[in-house]
């Protein structure tokens, strides 16, 4: 080799290994890959959070490598808005999308999405699963967001069902059935073990390209069908503990939504109580479904590592939005507790400061958008001033750096109503409280309030806004919360 040859060799090395060298050189560095893992319906009910006797390893791992986010919220309980949030940068009441019914696009059609700004600054952008909302009139994923088809996305999640004699697949003739099954079959019988194979698959195939990988797992959103060997995780009559078993006391009824999708499986009685017994069920069965996707995750990342791709990737897993598995009573999501708002959120960097160390510091989901823009170094979106976010990149370098010190939520009544709802439930949680109020969609006058004191019980649901001695601070969160939303 000549020697102006090994010169040029040295220098291209140096860049490499120093970014500002390289930037003063005019010389690009390797673009950092990016991998979003989206769970449905997964509250905080992980062992990384606290959740004793809850079996998710793999998870565990990610918080260990990563900065895990304690009090992490989303803008909506519910799928399309939350996700459609999530992935434009913009809240609720900005993209006027409340309900699973309509598609953001038909309403802002020339939106920059989160994967679409990768795309067009020369990311490969892959969408397999559930990303944004599955099922409805017009939701069929979104084709500008991605640089190929979408995969496993679309289908509602009742059709995600084993069928003796039948290939593993999504069975479009299905009709609505129970809300659990346990059989003895592969992770691969339902389509969270696809949609893994398929991300690995699409790992490998990447190996060379700057990529931004978006794999939105169905559980354990019900049905609760995950494998047996998921189910026997667990024993049913030791499951671990949770706080309000039922409805709480002074809570006003537009607060809850009577576990309306449970009963909409054939099991499960449309009105009156839910039995004891088929409330332990449930409560098995999401468990199942969370172990199940917890070793879904595990083998993604475990290829990511073997591949040496984590060496240039930032890893990020979340939740949609909060739920409720028998807490307060209630089987599904849709609400403004803390319980239906909080999610389990994560971001692991290759250069992590502190590995393992949580953050305390108010977060939202809304933040995403702005946080990986800066991680990978992208000019700013498209009406970059629209995004709702702020980046949470000093508290990837420093855990405890303040932010913000509220985060809102927004979702309506009456239930499936879709864009023509009534009343709509906004929330805004501070340092030490939540404050909720319920108004009248078309002339704004107050249905109902809720005041949660949660510093010292995240899940205190002793409501407290008729107490006199609270009228100020009450007040003040009002005023908070309307002049966010405005």
């Amino acid at each position: 080799m000549k020697k102006i040859d090994l010169l040029i060799l040295s220098f291209s090395i140096g860049c490499f290994l120093n970014p500002v060298l390289a930037q003063e050189a005019n010389i690009q560095e390797v673009p950092t890959n990016v991998l979003v893992i989206i769970a449905d319906d997964l509250s905080t009910t992980l062992n990384c959070y606290g959740a004793e006797g809850v079996i998710t390893p793999n998870l565990d791992k990610l918080a260990e490598r990563g900065r895990k986010f304690e009090r992490a919220y989303c803008q909506a309980s519910l799928c399309n808005p939350s996700r459609a949030s999530i992935m434009t940068g913009r809240r609720p009441n900005k993209l006027k999308v409340w309900t699973n019914n309509p598609h953001f696009r038909g309403i802002h059609p020339k939106i920059e999405t989160l994967p679409q700004h990768f795309k067009n600054n020369g990311y490969h952008s892959v969408g397999i699963g559930k990303i944004f909302h599955n099922w409805g009139q017009s939701m069929h994923g979104d084709e500008p967001s991605w640089s190929a088809p979408e995969a496993y996305h679309w289908a509602a999640h009742y059709q995600d069902w084993y069928v003796p004699g039948r290939p593993y697949q999504i069975h479009e003739d299905l009709k609505k059935g129970p809300a659990v099954q346990c059989e003895e079959v592969p992770d691969e019988a339902y389509l969270d073990g696809r949609i893994t194979n398929l991300a690995i698959n699409k790992l490998r195939e990447l190996q060379e390209t700057p990529f931004f990988l978006a794999v939105g797992f169905w559980k354990p959103h019900l049905p609760y069908n995950a494998p047996k060997k998921y189910w026997d995780l667990y024993d049913r009559n030791a499951l671990p503990a949770m706080r309000y078993p039922g409805p709480a006391h002074g809570v006003p009824e537009v607060a809850y939504v009577n576990s309306n999708e449970a009963r909409s499986y054939t099991d499960i009685d449309k009105t009156g109580p839910i039995p004891a017994e088929k409330k332990l069920e449930l409560r098995h069965g999401y468990l199942a479904a969370i172990s199940y996707l917890d070793a879904q995750v595990g083998k993604i990342i475990d290829e990511l590592d073997r591949l040496g791709l984590s060496e240039n990737t930032i890893i990020v897993f979340m939740s949609d939005h909060g739920y409720h598995a028998g807490e307060h009573g209630q089987f599904g999501k849709w609400t403004n507790f803390e319980l239906g708002t909080r999610v389990p959120f994560i971001i692991a960097t290759p250069d992590m400061a502190e590995p393992g160390k949580a953050s305390n510091s108010i977060v939202e989901l809304v933040d995403l958008y702005p946080t990986l823009v800066e991680l990978c170094n992208l000019p700013p979106p498209n009406e970059a001033k629209k995004l709702a976010g702020v980046s949470l990149v000093p508290i990837l370098k420093k855990p405890d750096s303040p932010i913000k010190s509220k985060a809102i939520s927004q979702i309506t009544r009456p239930l499936n109503a879709g864009p023509d709802f009534d009343i709509i439930g906004s929330t805004i949680r501070e340092e030490h409280f939540r404050y909720t109020v319920w108004t009248n969609r078309e002339d704004g006058h107050v249905i109902a309030e809720e005041l949660y004191d949660l510093s010292t019980d995240l899940f205190n649901a002793n409501n407290l806004s008729n107490d006199p001695k609270y009228s100020k601070r009450k007040e003040k969160l009002y005023q908070q919360l309307h002049e966010n939303l405005k």
